[in-house]
């Protein structure tokens, strides 16, 4: 990946909003053809979206949150301010994804896989380990080391798990997913270049099944709800815009409207630490509550208002570690959670 050109440091919040997305391409990155840059999606952008906006806005505002050094963090040091990149902004995406596709039709190339290979099947093997212990009533909140039941038994178990992959870029994930046995696979990108290449690598991998949508996770126009939803770097994405605590707030008020009761939410970070992660579900529960005490009332769970708070369930444990400054740590977290 070509190194990104950060904010300076001096930069104030009011700065970087009025950047746009071509201030924060880096020299390596201008190389994208300039036609790549002129494709935009007729889906939109949730920037338009004043209501959702301001809500989000409002409850970052009251909203009590632990301090950064308070995580039990494998970071060296806590981050003193949100970092922006091009990685925040959906024309990034959009060329990146009209560069990979044109890649693919000349040379047949997937493109980038994020977090590379290695960690994708990672994802997807310990994701149906998961699954399958949850379908059969086994305790999942502990390592799982060991397969549960017998393989044909393990695929009857999957079959009945509707997966939805938000972000899915490529769509490799979902492929990794079908080779382990789920059949109800659906990815969703707000890049409409993301989704043409998606297919198009479904198709010619055989995996037909497979179904693919242009929709954007903060303003998300599907009414399913699915049992599994998996994110691999998509939380990251939309961390790294400058409106990065407010979208991640929108960000698990969407998703917590797309799992289903009793279903899992996988997500896998680079920017976060598992403990990280489990303190935003934290500060999620912590805001329905907050509104709940404040409306006076049983939380709706039916009108969608409030929706069932998520619990920890569990993490992968596999990936490589390292040791930096006295901290364990790894590159990459996955971590599950369970919606109650």
């Amino acid at each position: 990946m070509a190194a990104i050109r950060l904010l300076p440091e001096d930069s104030d919040a009011g700065q970087a909003r009025a950047l746009t997305a071509a201030d924060l391409i880096s020299d390596d990155d201008r190389s994208v053809a300039a036609d790549s840059w002129s494709i935009k999606s007729d889906y939109g952008s949730t920037l338009d979206d004043d209501q959702r906006h301001a809500d989000a806005a409002d409850a970052l505002s009251v909203a009590t949150f632990r301090a950064a050094s308070d995580y039990s963090s494998d970071k060296e040091e806590p981050d003193a301010e949100a970092v922006t990149s091009m990685l925040g902004f959906q024309s990034y995406w959009d060329a990146t994804y009209a560069d990979e596709l044109a890649n693919f039709r000349e040379h047949g190339h997937a493109g980038e896989v994020w977090f590379g290979a290695d960690v994708m099947e990672t994802i997807a093997s310990w994701t149906k380990s998961l699954c399958t212990d949850n379908s059969q009533g086994h305790l999942v909140n502990q390592a799982l080391d060991s397969k549960a039941g017998t393989i044909e038994q393990s695929d009857k178990d999957l079959s009945s798990w509707s997966v939805l992959d938000i972000g899915t870029g490529n769509g490799l994930l979902l492929q990794e997913l079908a080779k382990q046995g789920f059949c109800d696979l659906t990815g969703t990108d707000y890049s409409e270049g993301a989704i043409d290449l998606a297919r198009n690598l479904s198709d010619r991998d055989g995996f037909t099944n497979i179904k693919f949508l242009v929709d954007d996770i903060l303003d998300t126009k599907l009414e399913r709800k699915y049992k599994l939803v998996v994110d691999k770097g998509t939380l990251d994405a939309i961390g790294l815009h400058p409106d990065g605590p407010i979208k991640r707030i929108m960000y698990w008020n969407s998703v917590s409207r797309l799992v289903a009761p009793g279903g899992i939410l996988v997500i896998t970070s680079c920017n976060s630490t598992k403990d990280e992660l489990v303190q935003e579900v934290d500060n999620l529960n912590q805001r329905r509550d907050g509104a709940s005490q404040e409306a006076g009332t049983l939380v709706d769970q039916e009108a969608g208002r409030n929706p069932p708070s998520f619990c920890y369930l569990d993490h992968v444990r596999s990936y490589p570690t390292f040791m930096f400054g006295g901290s364990v740590g790894s590159r990459v977290a996955t971590v599950a959670f369970l919606r109650n």
